[in-house]
């Protein structure tokens, strides 16, 4: 736990990004951050969103009037997405995808929000900027935004579901192409292990955020009817993505298996073609063997036309062993 300043509201706060209040008249700054999770705004909420991982990131989450444990839980280093009650309001883990520059969309980003009737604490940490953050504060600031703190919570989780989707529509997308094309070389077999890969890592976060967002659902005070439907309707979302991934994890183990067994029988088709090609030529290699010693006594030696005779020999020999081969249904 760090140590606590006491801080007032001309002190500067390195770690927020923004504090707004919204409310129908749009959005307006909001420097009033003193206990701002117990004001209750005659409409719309209040939006604060923080970077967790500052210097005083700790106090300036005390300073909005959370206690220690909410302090910890905000901060902490390492999430897994779930939904707790906490500070009189309900804490919630969710894991969105990551579109930074030069990073992996399945390395997930962690988003800390904190919520009650009237206010949103949001929190992520440095240089992990989740884009579905950004896009619900451009709609706050179009005017086309809710005025309500569950409605708001509601629409941000749906558009972090709406870009898991696109990814595992890409994965999907992947496999359907591969599955098309059915190439055999190194870069097929490492496009299929990458698949693999990149949907084990968004897995690993996205069936704990189903468990999260149901969790969230059963907390039925903090919705009304309808929000509650939303809501159910973007876990049952969640839920397919998981299936879809489980189904993506299967096709491509299955055409990994189908990739080895195609390799496996052209290098038996190979090695069988070199049997056959052996079993021609090993009389013939045993009839120059023989006539190719340096050896007194040697029948032919003494005949011009020796060699003639011996080289039709061996192409009566090398046609029967194919017609036998053709006959036994070797070939």
């Amino acid at each position: 736990m760090q140590a606590q300043n006491h801080m007032n509201d001309s002190a500067p706060l390195t770690s927020k990004l923004w504090s707004v209040h919204v409310d129908d008249n749009g959005v307006t700054a909001n420097d009033q951050l003193t206990d701002i999770i117990k004001q209750t705004p005659e409409q719309g909420f209040n939006w604060v969103h923080l970077q967790a991982d500052t210097a005083d990131a700790w106090d300036t989450m005390k300073h909005l009037g959370f206690n220690d444990e909410t302090c910890d839980s905000m901060c902490a280093l390492e999430t897994r997405p779930r939904s707790i009650q906490i500070n009189e309001g309900v804490l919630v883990y969710l894991r969105g995808i990551n579109l930074n520059p030069d990073a992996d969309p399945e390395d997930m980003v962690s988003l800390r929000i904190w919520f009650n009737e009237h206010t949103v604490i949001s929190a992520r940490r440095k240089n992990r900027k989740l884009l579905s953050v950004q896009d619900a504060r451009l709609q706050l600031e179009a005017g086309g935004g809710p005025t309500s703190s569950s409605q708001f919570l509601l629409e941000l989780i749906e558009k972090i579901a709406i870009r898991i989707s696109e990814v595992v529509d890409s994965l999907d997308d992947e496999l359907t192409t591969f599955e098309a094309e059915g190439g055999m070389d190194s870069t097929a077999r490492y496009q299929l292990s990458l698949i693999r890969r990149k949907a084990a890592a968004v897995r690993r976060y996205l069936a704990p955020q189903r468990d999260a967002l149901d969790t969230l659902y059963r907390m039925t005070k903090f919705f009304d009817q309808q929000q509650a439907f939303q809501l159910r309707d973007i876990t049952d979302r969640v839920t397919r993505y998981v299936e879809d991934l489980d189904l993506a994890k299967e096709r491509a183990m299955v055409l990994q298996d189908e990739l080895r067994n195609r390799i496996a029988e052209q290098q038996g088709m190979r090695m069988y073609v070199l049997s056959l090609v052996t079993a021609i030529f090993l009389p013939l290699s045993f009839l120059t063997g023989i006539f190719g010693m340096n050896v007194a006594g040697l029948p032919g030696t003494e005949e011009p036309q020796a060699f003639t005779y011996l080289a039709i020999g061996m192409i009566i020999v090398a046609i029967v062993m194919l017609f036998a081969m053709l006959w036994k249904k070797w070939l």
